[in-house]
């Protein structure tokens, strides 16, 4: 406290000789100005409200700081757009089936379903996809498929699409389904009866399972269009099995498949 107050003097005695305009005044002031330079000096008290020159000189962690796996997983989505976009098939091929693994596709199950109170087209869907709380899920399959055919199915369900809203009601993730040319028929895709809801699905072979690839993030899906880039490839073959081009779309006990749609459009 002492040294603060004999600072706060010698700021004083300087600004009164400096005002009275004397050529003395002015040496003056210098000579007791200086002695600020030999003031005690005080480290901030809070260190937060610094701006160091140095890059975090405290230690403490920065809140901007993006995580080792947020960023190798954006590294892992621009890498596979720039395969899918490469020269030749057996290039683009690799690419879809690496920016297909990006998705977070997983084997869910239907707890119930009821119409959408406010969209005559549109079913609202709870969804167990293995996490805490079910997924709430809409979807346009009215026209397509009875209600009662949805009470407690197995579906396959792609859940790291960003949230919409769907006339009042958030719809977190869509359930896939297989459709014609003309759109007049569909189907959603299934899993054996013997899938565990919240598995993931993968496309290859049954070796690939333990190979795949840490899920994008919502806000990545979107801003990359990774799923509008994958979509186009996906179809079902003549088994009505759903494939990527030529990689089976697997669970851990079988393949997904849909009833009866063959050659279809996936979605």
């Amino acid at each position: 406290m002492a040294n603060a107050l004999k600072v706060g003097s010698v700021i004083s005695l300087c600004s009164l000789r400096i005002r009275r305009g004397t050529t003395s005044s002015t040496s003056t002031a210098t000579s007791h100005c200086s002695l600020l330079s030999n003031a005690p000096r005080f480290h901030p008290k809070f260190l937060f409200f610094s701006l160091p020159s140095s890059p975090n000189p405290y230690g403490f962690p920065s809140l901007c700081t993006l995580s080792s796996s947020s960023s190798s997983t954006g590294e892992a989505v621009t890498e596979a757009i720039t395969s899918s976009n490469g020269n030749g098939e057996a290039a683009e091929n690799s690419g879809i089936k690496e920016l297909a693994g990006l998705l977070d596709i997983r084997v869910g199950h239907i707890l119930r379903a009821w119409k959408h109170d406010e969209a005559d087209s549109l079913y609202v869907e709870e969804v167990d996809i293995g996490e805490p709380e079910p997924r709430i899920i809409c979807s346009g399959l009215v026209k397509y498929i009875p209600l009662e055919h949805l009470q407690g199915r197995k579906v396959i369900v792609l859940s790291n699409l960003k949230p919409r809203n769907m006339r009042g009601v958030k719809s977190c993730g869509m359930l896939m389904a297989a459709s014609d040319a003309k759109h007049e028929n569909v189907e959603l895709l299934f899993p054996p009866e013997e899938a565990t809801a919240g598995e993931r699905i993968w496309f290859g072979t049954e070796d690939e399972k333990d190979n795949q690839s840490a899920a994008a993030t919502p806000n990545q899906i979107q801003k990359k269009k990774v799923w509008e880039l994958v979509q186009p490839h996906l179809k079902t073959d003549g088994s009505c099995i759903a494939m990527l081009g030529e990689h089976v779309m697997r669970t851990s006990v079988g393949s997904v498949a849909c009833q009866s749609l063959q050659n279809a459009n996936i979605s």
